[in-house]
């Protein structure tokens, strides 16, 4: 009998370490394969690039770092953004996007609801409170926690942004000389509002403030440029749309399907933007939408943000890659109406991370694009969405 319990406390030891083994490192090993950067020579950088570069007022309309588990307080040896990083690249306004749905197996063609969430296993593996491990709306809760405790940790370096006042506040003290950054929180896909338009009140007091109807799958609002059909709005989305375009709030069709960003366009007055896209001028692909659609975008006074990674950009996603669909978008939407939308940290292998914007102010003078047009597309078209959305 005592070797039995001997060899039942061995191997509950065993069980124990291997758990331990497990929860350190495997949730850190998997973001280091889905948010991978490319190795490469430092990229050029001229002086008038450089000089240019500090000048500038940066915002990228779309990362995922709060899905996972890294500190965004302290440099990262991995992944493509966080605090250090974003002052190191002199960004001004990042919007930190909360994923709490993704399906395995995703894909850019079609997905079904119903199979197996990867969130649900992220939520686990990464011991987040229990209460995120089954509620879409407690995991949103929960990154918007995360971020507050990143402001908390550096509150010199950065704050989280809720009104026009705060972002007018920002700019003043950057204009000072103050490289303070401004956090945005945003959600990807409003299924989070768990079908209860009740719970826009719930996010929207959390500091949510960039609403995205859709993700990779078919939702209560309608269909996904990923699901199963071109669907557009339900009944819930249009009472979404219409709440969501009442109040200060960004309105995001990024993976929505057209025939939702079409419904929007006819039921709304309010510049809508596309987070993280590229055009399909420049690139034909499953994840982008069609030129005429993104021109009818643009026309609301809205923005189309440029993704940097492969699919967006079919391959070409180091910094004159991306520079050269910079100027294609320009060409279809005009100057006014191009921005950066990364999709850092979104299982996305990229060329370069949020610290190395430099190499991408270069690209786009090499590209030919003048310093008014580079100002607007790094960061000066999304501030002027923002101010015209935000109360």
């Amino acid at each position: 009998m005592r070797i039995i319990k001997r060899l039942l406390a061995a191997v509950l030891a065993l069980v124990v370490v291997a758990l331990v083994g497990f929860f350190a490192f495997a949730p850190a090993y998997v973001e280091k394969s889905r948010n991978a950067v490319l190795p490469h020579d430092p990229y050029p950088v001229s002086d008038a690039a450089r000089a240019l570069h500090a000048g500038l007022t940066i915002g990228d309309l779309h990362a995922d770092p709060l899905l996972w588990n890294r500190d965004l307080s302290e440099r990262g040896t991995y992944g493509q953004v966080d605090v250090p990083r974003l002052r190191e690249g002199n960004v001004a306004i990042q919007v930190f996007t909360a994923v709490t749905k993704s399906p395995a197996g995703q894909n850019y063609e079609e997905n079904s609801a119903e199979t197996f969430d990867n969130v649900t296993a992220l939520a686990i593996g990464q011991l987040w409170p229990p209460r995120t491990w089954q509620s879409l709306l407690q995991r949103a809760l929960y990154q918007a926690e995360k971020l507050e405790a990143v402001a908390e940790a550096v509150p010199g370096q950065f704050r989280i942004l809720r009104t026009r006042a705060d972002l007018d506040r920002l700019l003043e003290d950057r204009a000072a000389g103050d490289k303070v950054v401004g956090g945005l929180l945003g959600i990807e896909g409003a299924h989070a509002l768990e079908g209860d338009l009740g719970n826009l009140n719930v996010l929207e007091r959390a500091g949510y403030r960039v609403i995205g109807l859709h993700h990779f799958f078919d939702n209560a609002l309608g269909g996904s440029l990923h699901g199963q059909g071109d669907a557009g709005l339900t009944d819930f989305g249009r009472d979404v749309v219409r709440e969501v375009a009442g109040r200060g709030l960004v309105l995001d069709l990024a993976h929505s399907s057209p025939a939702v960003a079409r419904e929007v366009l006819d039921m709304t007055d309010i510049p809508l933007i596309v987070s993280h896209s590229g055009v399909t001028a420049h690139c034909e692909t499953p994840r982008n939408f069609p030129d005429d659609l993104m021109r009818a975008i643009a026309a609301t006074g809205g923005v189309v943000g440029m993704g940097y990674w492969d699919e967006v950009t079919c391959g070409d996603f180091d910094p004159a890659g991306v520079a050269r669909m910079v100027r294609t978008a320009i060409d279809l939407l005009g100057e006014d109406h191009v921005a950066l939308g990364s999709d850092f940290d979104g299982s996305v292998t990229t060329a370069f991370d949020t610290s190395e914007l430099a190499a991408l102010t270069h690209a786009l003078l090499a590209e030919g694009l003048g310093e008014d047009q580079i100002a607007k597309v790094m960061g000066d078209n999304m501030v002027r969405v923002l101010r015209a959305r935000l109360n």
